[in-house]
């Protein structure tokens, strides 16, 4: 295991479950259609749980491209680093939609919309409105990154501190933001809040030769990407601002 194969295994793993269990909900015939948002959103943020378990002692569990571009940013990770970081990430999203795809294949195949039959790969908006959806996309990646920042390592003592290693426990406030990010601010756009999580599958879409398949709404596409970017940016600047010594 190394750094970029953590991150290609941790984000299958993520867009597996995460992007599954929108295939579950959505598509005809599962066991758990029509189930709901409350389902989709805590699935996910137990699949991002499940991504840093497996990904974070060995490349810090970015799992998402404005995670490594916000640190680099923000905390000095090294930037010679952020281009393979994005590829594993895009990669492993792609390989986690197809196992998506092949899992409930029955399922995309008994279910005739094809918006529908494309929700489990990407992201798309409750009221298309590109300004107001990019906005939307923005505010939750700012929160994510800017909370992100402020995660501390658990500690005992006040006068002398001494960390305590968590282990897998350690991955549980990422999950709980990811979840408070549905839950809240989810609704507008579906929360892509990562460039990879929709690129990677939106292309995996594309590529398929799904029964029924509609067109993968590339002119929505640039939103998912453009907006976590800016969103991770000015979270990375924000709190530059906020620790300037």
């Amino acid at each position: 295991m190394n750094a970029y194969l953590a991150e290609f295994i941790g984000t299958a793993l993520m867009i597996l479950l995460g992007n599954g269990v929108v295939a579950n909900v959505v598509l005809k015939g599962t066991k758990g259609n029509n189930s709901g948002w409350i389902v989709i959103t805590t699935a996910w943020a137990l699949a991002v749980f499940v991504g840093v378990v497996v990904a974070g002692p060995h490349s810090g569990a970015h799992l998402n491209p404005i995670v490594t571009l916000g640190l680099a940013i923000g905390k000095g990770f090294d930037w010679a680093k952020v281009p393979f970081y994005i590829i594993a990430q895009i990669s492993g999203a792609m390989f986690g939609a197809l196992l998506v795809w092949i899992t409930y294949k029955d399922h995309f195949d008994a279910t005739d919309d094809k918006s529908l039959k494309a929700a489990p790969f990407a992201t798309a908006p409750a009221i298309r409105n590109k300004i107001s959806n990019l906005f939307s996309e923005i505010i939750g990646t700012f929160v994510l990154i800017f909370v992100i920042f402020y995660f501390t390592d658990a500690t005992l003592g006040t006068k002398e501190v001494t960390p305590i290693g968590l282990g897998s426990m350690g991955a549980i406030p990422v999950a709980f933001l990811v979840w408070v990010i549905g839950l809240a601010l989810g609704g507008t756009t579906g929360y892509a809040i990562n460039p990879a999580r929709d690129l990677g599958p939106r292309i995996i879409h594309s590529l398929i030769p799904m029964k029924g398949k509609g067109d993968s709404d590339w002119s929505y596409a640039w939103v998912p990407i453009v907006g976590p970017i800016i969103g991770s940016t000015l979270a990375a600047l924000a709190f530059l601002a906020l620790n300037i010594k």
